[in-house]
């Protein structure tokens, strides 16, 4: 059942959130309401570090609230949200990290703290604790001939209750194990570039493991092909917080469909939201202006809209708080 008020949060952005990107922030809040109101479902993507940045404090509630239907991230947030879970009192934080020399940041690589703008990632306690786990769980696979999804092999680590003597925040603050509960859908392009992608890639080069014991990205967009044609019913509407494969990559699933499966009756993306600081530029996607989709047949002319020129770890929030009626 719907709540009739608002929190203070969302009284909040509604009374001053008025003009420019901050409008757009209510605007957009609101549209995304309407979209689950009428039954449409909603992606979300992630791209950056979003998963480091703690988003998962916020979008973990969103899962568990339904206020989320699939997801769409890269290699590096599937992973470093798990590592948030396990090893969170190791990271470091490095507020100045404007003002680092190369020789600062060569000391870091030593203490085995891999920077993300701010906050270093502990190697040994992130990493190599989820590797020897997840190691595992592939090398069954592989002794059986099955095959899965990355974020599937995720699941399974999570689901096993192996990681709990390490757990090191609230449960419910980890976006992975909210969904992996509900065994939400999840979009993983490009898994193969992160951590985890090429700690397995050199398991292959060993020998040890078969590279098909992974399935691939090809296989990413039948599967979202698939989950496409059965959910988009009422619409579905694709929230993207930055830019890059974690948003390239799920849009295309329209047009696909449309022109190249020849399904001439699937729907175009139902709403469009896009968080970015990347600006428009020459032959810049991540910076294209929405309507710049509709040429490629992912938008239609009367889709809503919305660019908001900010930084996603204060305005994803903020939307999200909305929508839980904070």
């Amino acid at each position: 059942m719907k709540k009739n008020n608002k929190g203070a949060i969302s009284e909040f952005i509604q009374k001053y959130f008025l003009h420019f990107n901050a409008a757009t922030v209510v605007d957009a809040a609101k549209a995304y309401e309407q979209q689950l109101d009428s039954g449409a479902k909603m992606m979300i993507t992630l791209a950056g570090a979003m998963s480091t940045g703690e988003l998962g404090k916020i979008l973990a509630e969103m899962i568990r609230q339904d206020k989320v239907q699939i997801i769409s991230c890269t290699g590096a947030n599937l992973e470093e949200d798990i590592m948030n879970l396990v090893a969170h009192s190791h990271y470091k934080r490095v507020p100045n990290y404007r003002d680092l020399t190369p020789q600062d940041e060569w000391e870091l690589l030593e203490k085995g703290l891999n920077r993300v703008t701010d906050t270093c990632i502990p190697e040994e306690e992130a990493f190599r604790r989820l590797q020897k786990h997840i190691h595992r769980i592939w090398k069954d696979a592989d002794d059986a001939g099955e095959r899965y999804l990355p974020h599937e092999y995720m699941y399974k680590l999570l689901l096993s209750g192996v990681l709990e003597e390490y757990y090191e925040i609230d449960l419910k603050d980890s976006w992975m194990y909210a969904a992996a509960e509900k065994n939400l859908p999840i979009v993983v392009p490009g898994w193969e570039d992160s951590t985890m992608g090429n700690i397995f890639a050199s398991y292959v080069l060993k020998g040890e493991l078969k590279a098909s014991t992974v399935k691939s990205g090809i296989e990413y967009m039948t599967y979202l092909s698939d989950w496409y044609i059965k959910n988009s019913d009422n619409g579905v509407g694709f929230f993207q917080i930055g830019g890059g494969i974690a948003g390239d990559f799920p849009i295309c699933v329209v047009p696909m469909l449309y022109q190249d499966m020849e399904m001439e009756k699937i729907p175009f993306w139902s709403y469009f939201c896009q968080i970015s600081d990347s600006t428009t530029s020459f032959g810049s996607y991540s910076g294209a202006v929405p309507n710049e989709k509709i040429t490629w047949g992912k938008l239609d002319i009367d889709t809503p809209k919305f660019i908001i020129e900010s930084d996603a770890t204060i305005v994803a929030p903020l939307i999200f708080a909305y929508l839980l009626d904070m």
